[in-house]
């Protein structure tokens, strides 16, 4: 039997150039590393991220590790993933592991995950496939469809520009990844010439892609619209992220306030005007279209379903990744898909219990990365392990996002051996 011998955290720098936690476990197998991610557009539900007294720094969350969870690992077996994850779990005590921190207990965890792949001498895809054990029948995908974030607004680009909506992505669906991987590239480098002829250089968001100084959703979506030109196998997704734009009761988005009625009109009408003649509309899917908790909105928008897709209204902080959130999301008909994203929820375990729910009930689910993320690339075999409907790792551009499509990259060529 493989066991703990030691963990050890210190801090590192996320993406952003803020400190996060990377994690050592050392096991007779070797020496594994994980590191946590940090979102800056957070649902008020997601586990809590523990910082410092100003607002920045990792020590306490560090001291946490080093000084209360190794103690209680050392000699354990890593293979007992739910074991662990329910001591570290309990360890905290906390409904929103505000205790020890989800920024704490999500590194050791995902170690934990990889000391155990180790152990059973399997690929880290593997063993989470088997960790998580859902009976996915014929309905899934052999890899996510990816989703890359091109044109950046709200939260992702500190005021460059005056997008209230925070992401436009890309998503190919192509017959491989890397298909997908080189078509994203043709798109991206179309866009960029867009913009260059319109704006000159431009600046580019959190996660790689850019922030031209517009203020409307539909020149975001006609940039995208033109960088893909005529081709079938791309469409468009949304991240409304609405909880940021949600005011005093009203959404204010492009200097208007808006009910919950008209921005469902808002978004209908995009979907029609982006419709072509002989098919489906570009649109295929918007995340977060209402507030994190306007629960009516998401009913309403659910009822009129405008898109054509499976994925088309997805949830992300109106689930954050917890297992009642989801359900509730699921029961009350306000999602065709949900965001996974483990450190919304702060243990491996806990993340896979809301994978199984969504594939239970017929929900997408879409693994996703961070806007301040590092070059850990878990999130890339936890999709493939889950058979997730999509992916999300920011555009093609950053080192902190290929290396999670990379990755994926290196399991199919993997798999096709």
């Amino acid at each position: 039997m493989s066991k703990v011998k030691s963990v050890e955290a210190h801090e590192i720098k996320d993406s952003r150039g803020n400190p996060t936690i990377e994690i050592e476990l050392e096991t007779d197998k070797g020496i594994f590393k994980a590191s946590c991610p940090s979102g800056a557009s957070t649902g008020k539900n997601e586990a809590l991220e523990l910082r410092d007294k100003d607002g920045r720094g990792v020590s306490k969350a560090i001291e946490n590790v080093n000084k209360i969870i190794a103690k209680k690992l050392i000699g354990k077996d890593p293979t007992s993933q739910k074991g662990l994850d329910s001591l570290m779990i309990e360890m905290d005590g906390t409904e929103n592991k505000s205790k020890l921190g989800a920024n704490s207990i999500l590194p050791v965890s995902m170690a934990i995950c990889r000391a155990g792949a180790a152990a059973g001498k399997l690929s880290l895809y593997k063993y989470i496939e088997k960790l998580a054990d859902i009976n996915h029948g014929t309905n899934f995908t052999p890899f996510p469809t990816p989703m890359f974030n091109f044109i950046e607004g709200g939260r992702h680009t500190k005021g460059r520009n005056s997008l209230e909506v925070q992401e436009f992505m890309v998503v190919t669906q192509k017959k491989t990844f890397q298909e997908d991987l080189i078509l994203a590239n043709k798109v991206f480098s179309n866009l960029s010439e867009i913009i260059k002829k319109s704006y000159g250089e431009v600046s580019m968001g959190d996660e790689g892609g850019f922030a031209p100084p517009i203020s409307k959703t539909e020149q975001a979506i006609l940039m995208l619209k033109n960088a893909i030109g005529k081709r079938k196998d791309v469409s468009i997704a949304i991240d409304a992220a609405a909880t940021q734009f949600y005011k005093n009761g009203k959404y204010v988005l492009e200097e208007k306030e808006l009910s919950r009625e008209q921005l469902l009109e808002f978004y209908i009408d995009l979907v029609k005007r982006f419709r072509s003649a002989d098919g489906p509309s570009l649109i295929d899917s918007i995340e977060d279209p209402f507030a994190e908790e306007d629960w009516e909105g998401f009913k309403m928008m659910y009822a009129k379903y405008p898109f054509g897709g499976h994925d088309g209204i997805v949830g992300d902080d109106l689930t954050t990744t917890n297992r009642k959130r989801i359900k509730k999301a699921i029961n009350s008909n306000c999602i065709t898909a949900v965001i996974i994203k483990p450190n919304q929820i702060g243990t491996v375990s806990e993340t896979l219990d809301a994978v199984k729910i969504a594939f239970d009930n017929a929900i997408g689910v879409i693994v996703s990365h961070r806007s301040g993320e590092t070059m850990d690339t878990f999130i890339a075999d936890l999709a493939v392990g889950v058979k997730a409907s999509g992916f999300k790792a920011g555009s093609p551009s950053q080192p902190e996002r290929m290396v999670k499509y990379n990755r994926i990259l290196e399991i199919e060529g993997e798999l096709k051996n």
